[in-house]
């Protein structure tokens, strides 16, 4: 991870003196300058989205998947503290995070060589991304440990960190007056975005004081606020109520022997005198009666209510019938309405004020603003069912319920398509709200009925792209920390590392032929990496053609939605997302394909 995440970050730079080189002419000192500058600008941002997301999602999963493999209880009957058992998980998951700063930081000192900018903005960057980082780490861990399922607690921790990003920035747009301090100030205080450009800009050795510091405070308050919390609730919350209901059934079991043994005791024969006295035959069989009593033979059960029926295709029913992801999966539910809510309210603001009608119209501005509140939230949509499509094959195999199924005469097909269409059911909530605040859009005249159309395919193109790459990294990695990185790494890299290299494009110079050849080195190496994520262990000519493919489709598709090409937009994605869909989808078709994770060699047994 380390060696992998230095190298991209020098072909980032090689790649942008690629493009500065090959299309513009380098006079003087102050051209080095600038390029300095600006690189260090987008590296420094790109850095802070990546530790945030890996931070959370790593302290999250850590957790949760102890949870799902019975470990945790473990290390709650051992002598570990409260504090020793938080804390010790919290920065062993941000231990490989702080790896990756530290090797991260000899290179943006060499950006320094270039100009423009100083040691002092590299410090309070990189005081901003590890301030950012443990946050968004005792934010997972606090939810993991409330949370039952994995599911739920990555859910979670996405809405959270959404729901933080916006606030911020809705209290900065709004400006309301707090105690003397503006909106902006505010915002400025409890945004990372925020505060990461203000440590990246020149000025930072003279405005450092109210521009950085402030985030740096709020943001050790609330990390020691959630692990305080963490570490108070730690022995409530866990273990989960069906853990405490199994062991309440139990010691019921072993009231009810020790009342058997009690009435053996009482029958003739058993006093305490000691003398042996002739039993009946009766006797006997009430003696015998009472030494049965409590034992597995005797135990029975009443159903409350009827056996249901169950499907053809018993995956698809327990995924749909069944609380197959937890009864608190409505609590995540309703999380995310509210942050739909959110989202239509900024929609309706911009609706009702006519800004996204006339802007809209304008010709010279490329991004509306009404994509700017659904953007991000369309985003979030496709990671949280990304997510459930992968922990809806971990938490099996951590479960050992994995191996049942594979043993049973379920076929591969319909074990595959049961866990997608179980996955598109519970997630339709999540599908359906974005197209239905793009049509509320499309009522009021912000958006076109042909471009309402284009959204909605494209959407569910996508949806049904990430469900089927959750289940392929579910299948294909044995360990579940690996199995949910890399599937929440593609999604994110397909968006947010298509859209770095463009706007380092963008701001370099407006000649794309030039930059054709440094682009088509970091497609070329994303490609690779797709590769070796998704086909290394099923490897196949259409997963090489669909990995080569994919980076080069979302460049153009992104291309093509600023120049307003919507048409061309919806075919490349529905080609390459649909292609990239059927190309690890076939090979499970015919056989399981599923690693179970637990080989084992001869160093470990």
């Amino acid at each position: 991870m380390r060696t992998v995440y230095a190298v991209a970050l020098l072909l980032l730079i090689c790649t942008a003196w690629m493009i500065l080189k090959g299309t513009q002419i380098i006079q003087n000192v102050g051209d080095m300058a600038r390029f300095g500058a600006i690189l260090f600008q987008i590296l420094a941002p790109l850095q802070l989205a990546l530790v945030m997301f890996l931070s959370a999602i790593q302290a999250a999963s850590n957790i949760a998947i102890e949870k799902d493999r019975q470990t945790l209880i473990l290390l709650l009957m051992s002598r570990l503290t409260n504090s020793e058992l938080v804390l010790g998980k919290l920065f062993a998951s941000l231990l490989s995070i702080g790896v990756m700063l530290i090797t991260s930081l000899p290179i943006f000192m060499l950006i320094v060589l270039f100009g423009g900018t100083s040691f002092e903005q590299v410090g309070w960057t990189f005081a901003v991304t590890l301030m950012t980082s443990v946050a968004a780490g005792s934010l997972g861990a606090i939810v993991a440990l409330w949370r039952e399922k994995t599911f739920q607690t990555l859910a979670l921790v996405a809405m959270c960190i959404v729901f933080w990003l916006g606030l911020c920035e809705g209290i900065g747009l709004a400006g309301p007056v707090v105690a003397g301090f503006t909106g902006t100030e505010i915002a400025g205080a409890m945004s990372p975005v925020r505060t990461i450009m203000a440590a990246s800009h020149p000025t930072v050795s003279s405005t450092w004081s109210f521009s950085v510091l402030p985030f740096l405070v709020l943001s050790s308050f609330i990390s020691v606020l959630l692990c305080s919390v963490a570490i108070w609730r730690v022995r409530q919350w866990n273990p989960s109520r069906d853990v405490r209901s199994g062991q309440a059934s139990a010691e019921e079991s072993e009231a009810t022997v020790n009342h058997g043994l009690n009435v053996v005791g009482e029958l003739p024969g058993s006093g305490a005198s000691g003398v042996e006295e002739s039993l009946t035959g009766q006797q006997v069989v009430e003696q015998s009666e009472g030494l049965r009593t409590g034992h597995v033979d005797d135990r029975a059960r009443t159903a409350n209510q009827n056996s249901r029926r169950v499907w053809d295709n018993p995956v698809l029913w327990r995924e749909m019938k069944t609380w197959a992801y937890g009864r608190k999966i409505l609590f995540i539910r309703g999380a995310y309405w509210l942050l739909a809510a959110f989202v239509f309210f900024a929609v309706f603001s911009l609706v009702d004020s006519g800004v996204a009608t006339r802007v809209t119209a304008d010709a010279g501005v490329t991004i509306p603003p009404a994509a700017r509140p659904l953007a991000p939230f369309i985003l979030v949509s496709i990671v949280m069912v990304n997510a459930l499509a992968v922990t809806s094959i971990t938490t099996e195999r951590d479960g050992r319920a994995l191996d049942l199924l594979m043993v049973t005469d379920i076929s591969p097909r319909e074990f595959l398509f049961g866990k997608i269409g179980g996955v598109l059911y519970v997630v339709s909530d999540m599908i359906l709200l974005p197209i239905l605040i793009s049509g509320y859009l499309w009522f009021n005249g912000a958006l076109s009925g042909e471009n309402l159309i284009y959204l909605s395919i494209g959407l569910c193109v996508l949806f049904f792209f990430v469900t089927m790459l959750g289940v392929h990294c579910g299948m294909s990695y044995g360990g579940s920390r690996q199995a949910i990185g890399v599937s929440l790494g593609t999604v994110f890299f397909l968006f947010l590392g298509v859209v770095t290299v463009m706007v380092m494009m963008v701001s370099f110079t407006g000649n794309v032929e030039a930059q054709l050849s440094p682009f088509l080195a970091c497609i070329v190496g994303g490609a690779i990496g797709l590769y070796v994520a998704l086909g290394w262990h099923t490897p196949s000519p259409a997963l090489v053609l669909a990995c080569g493919v994919l980076p080069i489709a979302m460049f153009y598709s992104i291309t093509s939605l600023l120049l307003g090409n919507f048409l061309s937009v919806l075919l490349v994605v529905s080609f390459t997302y649909g292609f990239a869909t059927t190309a690890m989808m076939i090979p499970r078709l015919s056989e399981f394909l599923v690693s179970t994770g637990r080989s084992k060699t001869a160093e470990n047994g």
